[in-house]
């Protein structure tokens, strides 16, 4: 029997973006709200799909967005979620 069962694994992945996922999410935010859309239901659905075309082309923020990993766009969601909700 494997004598780490039961442990946590620590999950890590190299960034391939050199912009901070912060800026990539908030200039994606900011192009889908400028085009009219509800930009945190347009993110929701590429992140639960992967599809890019819920991302907007205008200002580049297709092309941003898909430098992060989804992974890497939930990590800055929760970490900024969990961080805000602390300060309470």
């Amino acid at each position: 029997m494997n004598s780490r069962f039961g442990e946590t694994s620590k999950f890590s992945f190299p960034t391939e973006s050199d912009e901070p996922a912060e800026e990539i999410i908030l200039s994606v935010y900011q192009a889908l709200k400028a085009k009219g859309h509800d930009p945190i239901m347009q993110i929701v659905g590429y992140l639960i799909s992967g599809d890019p075309t819920y991302i907007t082309s205008y200002n580049n923020a297709r092309s941003l967005i898909r430098r992060l990993e989804r992974d890497e766009i939930l990590e800055e969601l929760v970490r900024f979620y969990v961080s805000e909700h602390e300060r309470k």
